[in-house]
């Protein structure tokens, strides 16, 4: 079933490549949306797909990039809207 999730991720998760490696892992796990640096030193992403698929995404998110860290990662399960055609990093 798909279905729409909405992250934020604290912690060292800016200047460590999180965005990028991401959108990779979207990517391999054909998930639609973005994701985006937020000026309070967060990271947001909205991620659309198969349920499975989202909750492997919220695993690896706990992990993230090597030299990251995490300290919490939040999470809301939304209703799928098909709004995205890819997976994007946003400015």
């Amino acid at each position: 079933m798909k279905k729409r999730l909405h992250i934020i991720v604290s912690g060292r998760v800016q200047g460590v490549f999180y965005r990028l490696t991401t959108k990779r892992q979207a990517k391999i796990l054909n998930l639609t949306g973005w994701v985006k640096n937020k000026d309070d030193g967060t990271v947001e992403i909205i991620a659309e797909g198969e349920e499975e698929n989202l909750r492997k995404l919220i695993a690896w998110c706990r992990k993230g990039p090597l030299i990251a860290r995490i300290d919490n990662l939040e999470t809301k399960w939304k209703e799928y809207k098909k709004e995205f055609e890819y997976f994007s990093v946003r400015y």
